[in-house]
């Protein structure tokens, strides 16, 4: 799907000679890759607003330390040892959702979490971070 977006965006004349990061900064896009980590994100604002109806028990752990310098809802981040259990989607979002500005994780709705977070990625292209 990558490679089929890759081609897609080539084919507008003024934009074929960029790199395709520029022709997605330029396009106001973010990659498929940003859209599927976009997507866990959203799942996990949902599931720390209480927003589905999963129970949250046992799924993720915040962070009860506080820290002056923190979004304010920080994720327990847990250690294991084996390669299956760190690819468990609460091990490995923790990071992800940690690092996001405090205006993005306290917006209150899901919409406004998502419009908050794609203008930050778009703003912010070096600060998209994945697992």
């Amino acid at each position: 799907m990558e490679k089929i977006q890759r081609k897609a965006t080539k084919m507008i004349p003024e934009l074929r000679n960029l790199s395709y990061k520029r022709r997605l900064q330029r396009l106001e896009l973010i990659s498929l890759e940003q859209r599927r980590l976009q997507g866990q994100l959203i799942e996990t604002f949902k599931y720390l607003n209480g927003l589905n109806n999963v129970t949250m028990e046992g799924l993720f752990e915040r962070d009860g330390n506080v820290r002056t310098r923190n979004n304010g809802q920080k994720l327990l981040l847990r250690n294991f040892k084996t390669s299956q259990a760190m690819n468990f989607f609460p091990v490995k979002i923790a990071a992800t959702w940690n690092q996001l500005p405090e205006n993005i994780v306290s917006a209150g709705t899901v919409n406004t979490f998502k419009n908050r977070l794609d203008k930050f990625w778009i703003t912010n292209p070096s600060s998209t971070t994945s697992y």
